[in-house]
């Protein structure tokens, strides 16, 4: 790993009118590492992630990548910065008048308007797998797929770039627990194997303390806990131990322990 992490939060704050979802956000996360925010809904977990990739504009602070402060970039700068990310969406997100190789192998045609049909559909087919998806999958429609089979689609597409940089968007929602832990196993060894850098958001602590090197608790626009996976059952922080033990024990005041 090296001395400058791979993302840097410093600062980050997000409104939207009067209410302010990020309050100040600072965060690293090293090269290689795989970083897990937890939180309610509304916490603003999925706006953190949207200000990273630039979909939404940070009212204040900075966000680095490899150094760079890619806020306020020109388009061309930022299509460069994003052609490091991919993205696993929760929906999936495939596009149904695609067959599944096209939904693979849509974001290398984007960036390549020279890459050929053919030579798309090879790299496609490669890329389905290493998720554990064989070559008749390939030109089927999306609706023809099982959730968890629609999930390794959307895992697909996000690594068929070789991306610097996974996001995953509650990678395991409306999954089985059968499923999901196929899924979780899937990011890691994806992640491991080829040394990228993931940030996810989660519901499910399962997933979180098995795809994550560490966990974040956001709760009101910050981040009261950051700290190793295997430290997060074991943290005196009373709104994490609610969070994570899924009690519902009436309104707990904030405590920021790190």
């Amino acid at each position: 790993m090296t001395d400058v992490p791979k993302i840097s939060l410093r600062g980050v704050a997000k409104a939207f009118g009067e209410k302010q979802v990020l309050s100040g956000i600072d965060l690293d996360i090293a090269a290689g590492e795989s970083v897990v925010v937890i939180g309610g809904s509304g916490t603003g977990k999925s706006v953190l992630i949207k200000c990273i990739l630039g979909i939404l504009e940070a009212d204040t602070g900075t966000i680095a990548v490899d150094g760079q402060n890619v806020m306020h970039l020109e388009s061309n700068a930022r299509d460069a910065t994003n052609a490091k990310f991919g993205m696993l969406f929760q929906g999936g997100a495939l596009f149904d008048s695609l067959p599944v190789w096209e939904n693979v192998a849509f974001g290398l045609r984007a960036r390549d308007r020279h890459l050929s049909r053919d030579t798309a559909r090879a790299q496609a087919i490669e890329t389905l797998a290493k998720v554990g998806l064989d070559e008749q999958v390939a030109d089927l429609a999306p609706s023809e797929l099982s959730g968890g089979m629609q999930k390794r689609v959307g895992l697909a597409r996000a690594i068929a770039g070789r991306p610097e940089i996974v996001f995953f968007d509650e990678p395991t929602t409306g999954l089985d627990p059968i499923m999901s832990d196929v899924i979780n196993d899937l990011i890691v060894s994806t992640v491991k194997k080829k040394g990228i850098t993931a940030l996810s958001i989660t519901h499910d602590m399962q997933s979180a303390r098995k795809i994550g090197d560490r966990i974040a608790m956001l709760y009101e626009g910050k981040l009261i806990w950051v700290g190793p996976a295997a430290d997060v059952d074991s943290t005196e922080n009373p709104y994490v131990q609610q969070f994570v033990h899924g009690r519902a024990e009436g309104p707990i005041k904030m405590q920021v322990r790190r």
